[in-house]
């Protein structure tokens, strides 16, 4: 299994930095969850919760107005308002 980093910034601070087993973004089409080897992607996200579990934690919520997300080599990376 392979693991997943992710980084969740806003324009006043970095919110969240580290290792995750699912992340849940509100996809401006649709919800959709990122799971470890997932294919690369780039969306754009609309208002909405980004879930996200942290490596043996419980799930983390957090309300969003918008934003952008990149999943490549197996880093998450979401700049949201």
């Amino acid at each position: 299994m392979k693991n997943l980093s992710l980084n969740i910034v806003s324009p006043e601070k970095e919110i969240y930095n580290g290792e995750v087993e699912s992340v849940t973004l509100p996809g401006t089409i649709g919800t959709f969850t990122i799971l470890p080897q997932h294919a690369p992607i780039v969306s754009s996200l609309s208002e909405g919760k980004v879930m996200y579990v942290p490596k043996g934690g419980e799930e983390q919520t957090l309300d969003i107005k918008g934003g952008f997300v990149e999943l490549s080599g197996g880093v998450i990376s979401a700049c949201v308002d």
